[in-house]
């Protein structure tokens, strides 16, 4: 489905990709984004070109596009643990009034909306790996229930005007994601690892590690959120990697690959984060034909070599020499048992 296209939060990680693959398919893009998370520089490669318009603004306060419209990608949100605590009320504006402003432009124009919704509505999950019919185990009252309940009001919300207004929506629920233009700061697991290998510090990994994530490289979720934007799926889709691995795990490839001599070093746990994530991808499969294919290794090598450059420090060695990444082999089940509390680093 090729036409204009307004990305909100087109200036963020997932959204700057975002902008770049729909432009490269053809489409028009206007990316809509006031850089409270976002950034500049994710988009700036994007100016002159013909077909991206740049609007700044908070989608929370009101969506200023003017003129025809065939699709609405909804990705604006503080994403990281970092930002979402340090923006609460923001964090709930934005999926809520946020979500509203993007269903109105999509109704009025009779185009489709995609919202962008998150792992994080299955909370610390009883159901493992998480399938799109589970509800979740959510906590609504603590710190990050304002990113959590956000997004399940924002899924609410746009399957009631769905049902009732009649207009086009798709729910994608996307797991830890990761890859080029993700923010030193930003405090996400393999952004810390990363950043800590290449200063030589020590890798902080809050438990004994053996939490887990599962972690798409930011290509393959994007080439996911397009697959089902085409399709005629309402859903919600889980699209994410379900190739899981413990927090020390993901450790210790960061340090093969960095060819570090960094140490890990083991902090308490947090409460209300979850113990596994993994994603059940059957539908994606099956209904558009969507699985992930860059590997964890080549991955973690092109994020590195990205976050190295920005904040100037030597990258990762070349496959072959000292250091080089190490094969990972997934473990489908490592905490069966054990306390439900976990790394913050999502």
């Amino acid at each position: 489905m090729s036409g204009r296209q307004v990305v909100l939060g087109g200036g963020g990680f997932i959204g700057s990709h975002l902008c770049d693959r729909l432009l490269d398919r053809g489409d028009q893009v206007v990316c809509v984004d006031d850089f409270s998370t976002g950034r500049r520089s994710n988009v700036a490669h994007l100016h002159g070109h013909p077909g991206f318009t740049l609007v700044e603004a908070d989608v929370s306060v009101g969506l200023p596009v003017e003129g025809p419209v065939t699709g609405v990608f909804h990705l604006a949100s503080p994403a990281s643990p970092t930002d979402y605590l340090a923006r609460p009320l923001e964090t709930l504006a934005v999926g809520s009034e946020g979500t509203r402003h993007g269903l109105e432009l999509a109704h009025r124009c009779g185009a489709r909306f995609l919202l962008a919704s998150t792992s994080e509505v299955y909370g610390d999950p009883d159901v493992h790996p998480q399938p799109e019919s589970y509800w979740g185990n959510v906590n609504p009252v603590g710190p990050r229930s304002v990113y959590d309940e956000s997004k399940r009001f924002a899924e609410a919300l746009t399957l009631a005007h769905h049902r009732t207004l009649g207009t086009d929506v798709a729910v994608v629920r996307i797991f830890n994601t990761y890859g080029p233009r993700l923010r030193p700061d930003d405090g996400r697991v393999v952004s810390n690892f990363v950043l800590q290998a290449l200063r030589g510090e020590p890798l902080t990994v809050y438990g004994d590690g053996s939490q887990t994530r599962s972690l798409c490289y930011v290509g393959d979720e994007v080439r996911g959120l397009i697959a089902l934007f085409d399709s005629h799926l309402t859903g919600p889709v889980n699209i994410g990697n379900p190739d899981e691995y413990t927090v020390l795990q993901l450790a210790r490839a960061v340090l093969d690959l960095m060819g570090s001599s960094s140490t890990i070093i083991h902090l308490a746990l947090p409460v209300d984060d979850p113990t596994r994530r993994r994603p059940d991808i059957t539908m994606a499969r099956e209904a558009l034909g969507w699985e992930p294919t860059t590997a964890l290794e080549d991955g973690l090598a092109r994020t590195a070599s990205a976050l190295a450059e920005e904040v100037g420090i030597a990258g990762p060695p070349r496959n072959g020499e000292q250091g080089s990444p190490t094969v990972l082999e997934s473990e489908p089940d490592p905490t069966a048992g054990r306390r439900k509390e976990c790394d913050p680093n999502d």
